[in-house]
């Protein structure tokens, strides 16, 4: 228990002298409509226990004249990451695994996969079994050295692999997609970099495995259900579409066009068999609060204990070796100065330039393809979920609203 103990006595102390800045957040999100950044967005603050404000400008679905509002549904794509991560580390609290367990004893296919080391003059993969197994602590880091597909034209033989076996697609279990991801050669050797990857569609399948249930009933019972977000989830109906915000694609003018929701429609309602680990929640603010709360109390709310707060501790603790160096991180040092912990940014120490986005040492976060964003402040007993549905993701709207909130100076309490 030593190292639990480590991790409660560095927790920050909570600073008395801060409040977050409401106006400027109501300001900020109307500039960011006026300005055409972004068609509608909200945001919900909640400090020292309590609701500090709501805000919200804009449209959820501008061809209707319908705005932003408090029960707007929100497609979250990657702000499922950390849903996900709470609900295997449930099963870790039960000693159902070992962080560093290898993979291969839970999922046997990935005893067979290899990582990229060349190609041949035909194109073929040329792969070599791993210096060292893949464990379960990669798979919640980015550290396995899984793919997520090709962004963009594919560069290698891994990414021509994973768009023949396509092990994403709506039509696979999660079953088929982790027999599949284990045929794409690994990028790098494990450990040896941060990538962001498919690691959390593993972790999903992972939760299946251990607790014999199917992923989605799984979070439900033991997530969804305890903290009362009675308005999320993977599955929804044709009712939804009366709240759901519209994704809106920026074009190169500036313009917006609104996503076609043929695909919301097949992947949520028509009832594919997939269903991501690191995408697919729908759900109102209200609720990704009572979820972001949960974090605030260390693991509880209401009552309600969903995990230690040593659990929570190590989840947003930084979990990346100091040998993997900043340009072995891809995008992550863009998110500021930080790690990354189990499903979570983790910041390590305060803000180190006017640029880089405001916030505390100790806190941590995710963000999702459509923009959405949450963090969680212990330092300020803080929570912060912000809603909108651009797409490209804008990094500068997460910038932004955190300097509305914070000021444009905060580096954090000393």
């Amino acid at each position: 228990m030593p190292g639990l103990v480590a991790l409660a006595l560095a927790s920050p102390a909570v600073a008395d002298d801060f409040a977050p800045d409401c106006a400027a957040a109501s300001a900020f999100l109307d500039e960011a409509v006026a300005a055409g950044r972004t068609v509608g967005a909200s945001a919900l603050v909640w400090h020292h226990g309590e609701e500090a404000c709501f805000v919200s400008a804009g449209d959820a679905v501008r061809e209707e004249d319908r705005p932003f509002a408090r029960d707007t549904l929100v497609q979250l794509f990657s702000m499922t990451k950390p849903v996900t991560g709470v609900a295997l580390m449930q099963l870790w609290e039960q000693g159902r695994f070992g962080l560093d367990d290898p993979l291969e004893w839970y999922l046997p296919e990935y005893a067979a996969t290899e990582v990229l080391t060349g190609e041949s003059e035909t194109g073929e993969a040329i792969t070599a079994p791993p210096r060292r197994k893949i464990t379960i602590r990669d798979v919640l880091r980015h550290t396995a050295g899984f793919s997520y597909g090709p962004w963009g034209p594919p560069q290698n033989a891994s990414d021509r692999a994973w768009l023949a076996l396509e092990p994403l697609s709506s039509e696979n279990t999660l079953a088929e997609f982790s027999r599949k991801l284990a045929q794409v050669p690994l990028l790098y050797e494990p450990g040896a970099q941060w990538h962001y990857s498919a690691g959390v569609d593993v972790q999903a399948r992972l939760i299946e495995v251990l607790s014999g249930d199917p992923f989605v009933d799984y979070v439900r019972t033991h997530i969804f259900e305890p903290l009362g977000m009675k308005d999320s989830g993977w599955r929804r109906s044709e009712a939804d579409l009366a709240r759901l915000a519209r994704i809106y694609v920026q074009g190169e003018g500036g313009g917006f066009t609104p996503m076609p929701r043929d695909a919301w429609l097949e992947a949520n309602f028509a009832g594919k068999p997939m269903t991501m680990g690191g995408s697919g929640i729908v759900a109102p603010i209200d609720d990704y609060m009572r979820f972001a709360r949960m974090l605030l109390g260390e693991g509880e709310l209401d009552g309600v204990r969903i995990l230690q707060p040593a659990t929570v501790r190590l989840m947003a603790t930084d979990q990346l070796d100091p040998r993997i160096a900043s340009e072995d991180r891809w995008f992550l040092p863009d998110k500021g100065n930080g790690g990354f912990g189990l499903n979570v940014f983790v910041r390590n120490g305060p803000p180190l330039t006017p640029d880089e986005n405001r916030g505390t040492r100790g806190e941590f976060f995710w963000d999702g393809l459509a923009s959405t964003l949450f963090w969680v402040d212990p330092a300020q007993d803080m929570a912060v979920v912000f809603f909108t549905q651009k797409i490209d993701f804008d990094g500068s709207l997460h910038h932004d609203i955190r300097q509305a909130v914070y000021g444009a100076d905060y580096t954090g309490p000393e």
